[in-house]
């Protein structure tokens, strides 16, 4: 375990839920006043995303996510996932993922390359040269390292890549899905021996207190309370112990939204946000695993408890 970091700056990005109607339709207009929402909170939005059901959207409706994020940030910062959709025994791709990486680009984004299983079936030494190459098409980029749980192409890094990820100049931070404190915390170990600037970024939902020890996030968790995150993250830089009791409430959120199937976490979003009034529909992309209306009682209920914390 690593030493308690008290009074320090959090970097968060949210992973931006893509909402749908019940005809399973887009729903643009919740998407577009949900990323300024986020943003306006003090996050930095990341489209695209798991979150975002990337891997369930075709690649005119993801390049339709970059122009409307874009139109809504204005030139400040987001993030976005590189998508390249392949099937198990496929070879690693490095054309696939120039187009994607230069169209995040050419949108204002900070691409973050997303796995695929041809990147994740390379060994070692060549999954190193593939980043390596990432870095002579963006100037800056984020790695995800993403669990099984999450997605089946998905992989967890050993620490010898990892360290290899961070030589890679361009290479400026990694989303780390391992759901695992203890993975995080070794990679935190390595990241302030070798390089203190780098930003890891915690994607351990159940686990969010992680930002205490040095990560910072990028996580789905925080696309259902862009606010109170916020919140959260200004008191620990604050002092203000408020902060705990707060950090408790989201976490139990997180526990029960990414309970098994984690994947149905989306759906969980979807509940959140419309009891919020955010969206008005509740239904998640058809693809995604369902949660029972019975959640909606337990999710009201969190609701109540949040809705008494302000910054007053």
């Amino acid at each position: 375990m690593l030493p308690i970091l008290s009074h320090r700056k959090i970097v968060g990005y949210s992973a931006v839920l893509l909402p749908f109607t019940a005809q399973g339709e887009v729903n643009w207009e919740a998407f577009t006043a949900h990323v300024h929402r986020t943003a306006q909170a003090g996050l930095i939005p990341a489209v695209n995303m798991d979150t975002g059901y990337a891997h369930f959207l075709d690649s005119s409706i993801r390049r339709q996510v970059l122009s409307l994020t874009r139109q809504v940030m204005d030139g400040a910062m987001f993030a976005a996932g590189t998508v390249v959709l392949d099937q198990p025994g496929d070879g690693f791709n490095p054309a696939a993922y120039q187009r994607e990486i230069e169209q995040v680009l050419s949108f204002g984004g900070i691409p973050v390359i997303f796995q695929s299983y041809g990147l994740t079936a390379l060994p070692p030494d060549r999954l190193l040269k593939g980043y390596a190459l990432f870095g002579h098409i963006a100037d800056r980029f984020i790695v995800f390292e993403l669990g099984k749980m999450f997605a089946p192409f998905g992989q967890i890094y050993d620490l010898e890549v990892f360290e290899g990820l961070l030589s890679i100049p361009q290479c400026v931070a990694a989303k780390h899905s391992s759901l695992s404190r203890q993975l995080e915390w070794e990679r935190l170990k390595v990241r302030n021996r070798l390089r203190p600037n780098f930003q890891l970024l915690s994607g351990n939902d159940l686990a969010i207190d992680m930002v205490i020890y040095g990560s910072d996030y990028l996580l789905g968790l925080s696309t259902f309370a862009p606010d109170y995150f916020a919140l959260r993250d200004r008191w620990w830089h604050t002092g203000d112990p408020r902060f705990y009791e707060l950090n408790d409430v989201l976490q139990y959120l997180g526990w029960f939204a990414f309970r098994e199937p984690v994947p149905a976490y989306r759906h969980s979003a979807a509940q959140f946000l419309w009891l919020r009034g955010w969206i008005t529909d509740s239904q998640p992309h058809p693809n995604c695993p369902r949660r029972p209306q019975s959640d909606l009682p337990v999710l009201r209920r969190i609701l109540r408890r949040l809705e008494q914390f302000s910054d007053d």
